[in-house]
């Protein structure tokens, strides 16, 4: 099929595809899909990145490939770097961990959210990427979400957007192109769009008055790119296609209505949402016919060769118009003059001196610490609260290790095998969170329980009896409600001591896990993320060394637990 178009034709069509790869070099796959297929756009995931300079000297191989089979633009080179628990650029070779999205929204300054990304974004600029799929405008107000929860601001629109925006702005003008993300929202689902689709029952004024108002924000302030996501709106569309692929969505709304001048760009369509139904080759067809400019495909190489070339016969049938999908490609080749430069800008790039390289690095992390420790705050019972003393003999819980979602869950096997099976059931987060409060205190003792360890509670012994503090740690516990059963079990048997070890209970994830548990009074702490930096600011505030200052961003699903 492809013999029936020109070159030229070809090379169009590959600039509307973003496509990932596998390893830290070069593999064969990429190089042919950017030789053979002209793809325009990579996305790099966290399973390409080991240090920043590798990464840079990666990025730079990509784009000598590009330059060398005749691209006349540099690519797009994308990530997925939200900060908090969704930074694929960060680690302690190579990117800061920031705080994420509610941790910031949590310090209530958009200034400092604005301060965050730009330092995180100098970082990825060194190492050679020029777009960023973050910031995420979903307003989270179905707090069962499985997907989005504290990756969003907050359940308030106003409070999205704003923040949204800021994030926006410290990527701009650090010379990386934002991309707002999941249009038009993803927040009021329990569904996660990996594993199927997800139908939001809005009318289009319901949407208009929260789920758009953020894009509306990113909109006026003339955000470069916006992910639709996979969510269908059967009352807007009469139909059960999801948004990415639908013409009245990506088209009509977002274009026409909304007045969106920017590239538009997928979420990964080998997602179930789409993929199920379309084929992932089907549906890179469909969103193109629905206005997309980029399809966006991460994984595998036979369904990123098989979406370009459904969309080579779509061209030869003329169910994908040629002349559409030129003036598409004017949008991105503006985008790409605009952030990723010429080609003397990216292969003359110089290195940055090991010594400024480090100091860059030294003044993100106190950055990052004093982002941290800004956004820890109560979520209930913070007058009770005494900092715990060294000389106190502290046992941590912590929860093992459990799945979240696709997009926060280890996939190269750092804590899963192969099999699925968790190698720690602690994970680093918690084992270095039990390291951090051990520094601290006179003495520590660190309990993982679980699912089934709801017995435990009658048979801790002497290390919970010798204890004078109790740091109960949960993880969502709202969905994972054995957590709460446990603490039940835990808080029975510290009761009958002569004298009970005073408990503070560490919400380590979203802020909701005791919106179902009003009757239990003690001091509980959230420090939005469970990430080491997160953890480690905790332990802080828990020995007095820090201030709580920060504020979860309330909704009405958290009204019986803000303060």
């Amino acid at each position: 099929m492809s013999t029936l178009l020109g070159d030229d034709v070809k090379r169009e069509i590959g600039q509307h595809f973003v496509v990932g790869f596998h390893g830290h070099e070069l593999s064969g796959e990429v190089i042919s899909l950017i030789r053979d297929y002209y793809v325009g756009s990579i996305i790099i995931m966290k399973r390409n990145v080991k240090t920043i300079e590798q990464l840079r000297r990666l990025v730079q191989k990509l784009q000598v490939t590009a330059k060398h089979s005749g691209h006349r633009q540099p690519l797009l080179i994308g990530i997925d770097q939200e900060n908090g628990l969704v930074s694929a650029f960060s680690s302690d070779a190579a990117g800061t961990q920031f705080p994420g999205a509610m941790a910031l929204a949590a310090t209530s300054s958009e200034d400092l959210a604005e301060e965050v990304t730009q330092a995180s974004a100098k970082e990825m600029r060194y190492a050679g990427i020029n777009w960023v799929f973050s910031p995420v405008a979903d307003v989270n107000s179905e707090f069962r979400n499985p997907v989005i929860g504290v990756r969003s601001f907050s359940g308030d629109p106003e409070t999205v957007g704003n923040f949204s925006a800021a994030v926006a702005r410290g990527l701009t003008s650090a010379g990386i192109a934002p991309c707002a993300k999941h249009f038009p929202g993803h927040g009021d689902t329990h569904i996660d769009s990996h594993l199927s689709l997800p139908r939001i029952m809005k009318t289009e004024e319901s949407l208009s008055s929260t789920e758009i108002v953020p894009f509306r924000t990113l909109i006026a302030q003339y955000v470069a790119t916006i992910m639709t996501g996979h969510i269908a709106l059967p009352l807007i569309t009469s139909s059960e296609t999801p948004s990415s692929l639908s013409y009245s969505i990506t088209t009509n709304l977002l274009r026409n209505e909304l007045g969106f001048s920017g590239v538009v760009v997928t979420d990964c369509l080998e997602m179930e949402a789409v993929a199920t139904e379309y084929g992932t080759e089907g549906g890179a067809v469909k969103a193109l016919q629905a206005g997309a400019d980029i399809a966006m495909i991460c994984h595998r190489f036979d369904r990123q060769c098989g979406a370009i070339e459904a969309a080579y016969a779509a061209l030869v049938s003329k169910t994908i118009s040629l002349e559409a999908l030129q003036e598409s490609g004017k949008r991105i080749s503006s985008l790409k003059l605009r952030f990723a430069g010429t080609w003397d800008e990216v292969l003359g790039d110089q290195e940055m001196p090991e010594e400024e390289l480090a100091n860059m690095k030294r003044e993100n992390e106190l950055l990052s610490k004093r982002a941290y420790a800004a956004s820890i705050a109560w979520i209930k019972g913070g007058e009770m609260f005494e900092p715990i003393q060294p000389r106190d003999i502290v046992v941590i819980f912590t929860p093992k290790m459990e799945r979240i979602n696709l997009v926060v869950d280890d996939h190269e096997e750092v804590l899963l095998t192969s099999g699925g099976q968790i190698r720690n059931t602690a994970g680093p987060s918690y084992l270095a969170f039990a390291e951090s409060i051990s520094k601290r205190a006179g003495s520590s003792h660190h309990i993982i329980y679980g699912p089934d360890d709801t017995d435990k509670g009658d048979s801790f012994g002497a290390v919970l009896d010798s204890s004078t503090r109790i740091i109960f740690t949960t993880r969502n516990s709202y969905l994972s409600i054995w957590q709460i059963d446990y603490l039940r079990k835990l808080m029975t048997h510290n009761s009958k001591r002569a004298k009970p070890a005073l408990l503070t209970l560490v919400a380590s994830c979203a802020p909701y896990d005791l919106m179902n548990a009003n009757d239990l009074v003690f001091p509980c702490l959230c420090s939005f993320e469970f990430t080491i930096p997160a953890l480690d600011a905790i332990a802080a505030a828990l020995f007095g060394e820090t201030t709580v200052g920060g504020a979860v961003p309330c909704h009405e699903v958290l009204s019986s637990t803000c303060r």
